[in-house]
C-alpha cells in the first residue's frame, strides 16, 4: 500500500517566531509572564513555548494543547454519576 505523506503541523511563520524568541533567549532579553512581569526565561523549553503562544495568538497554524488525562477522566466519571 502506498504511503500517505504526513501533514506538516506547524507552518513556517510559526517556527520563525520560535527563532525569533530563541534569539531573544540567547540574548538573555526574553521575558515572561504578562508585561514580562514575571522575570526572565530560563530555559530553553519555556522560549519555545512562549514562541509557539505568540504564533498561536497570532492565528498561524499551531497544533491545539493536549489537554491532560486527568481531566478527561473525571468529566467521565461525574457524567456516569449523575445519571
Amino acid at each position: 500500500m502506498a504511503r500517505k505523506a504526513k501533514k506538516r503541523r506547524y507552518s513556517k511563520s510559526s517556527g520563525k517566531d520560535v527563532e525569533s524568541e530563541m534569539r531573544r533567549y540567547k540574548k538573555g532579553t526574553a521575558k515572561s509572564g504578562p508585561g514580562g512581569r514575571g522575570g526572565r526565561v530560563k530555559s530553553r523549553k519555556q522560549a519555545i513555548a512562549i514562541g509557539v503562544s505568540k504564533a498561536r495568538k497570532k492565528g498561524k497554524k499551531v497544533p491545539k494543547k493536549k489537554t491532560s488525562k486527568r481531566t478527561s477522566s473525571k468529566k467521565k466519571s461525574s457524567k456516569k454519576r449523575s445519571r
